[in-house]
């Protein structure tokens, strides 16, 4: 599956987060990467400067790479977090 950099995806992404119980807020950050995650506190900034498709990749590879309970999403977000860990990013 290839993601496609739209505002559906962000927002899909947003919202399986939300239901994860991350907290984001976008903001101006001087990191490289387009999100970070403050230490173990399930809140993500996202520096609001990144392009859409940044914005994307980085709230993508911090899902494939998060702990997450899947017994917190309905079936549609659990088939995309599925999805989204079988996608290779290409950043």
């Amino acid at each position: 599956m290839a993601l496609s950099y739209t505002q559906h995806t962000l927002d899909k992404l947003e919202a399986l987060l939300r239901s994860l119980g991350f907290k984001l807020r976008y903001e101006k950050g001087n990191f490289k990467t387009g999100a970070c995650v403050l230490q173990q506190s399930r809140v993500i900034i996202v520096n609001k400067f990144s392009n859409l498709e940044n914005k994307i990749l980085a709230l993508a590879d911090l899902l494939q790479h998060a702990d997450t309970d899947d017994s917190l999403l309905d079936e549609k977000q659990k088939a995309f977090l599925y999805l989204l860990k079988q996608t290779k990013l290409e950043f």
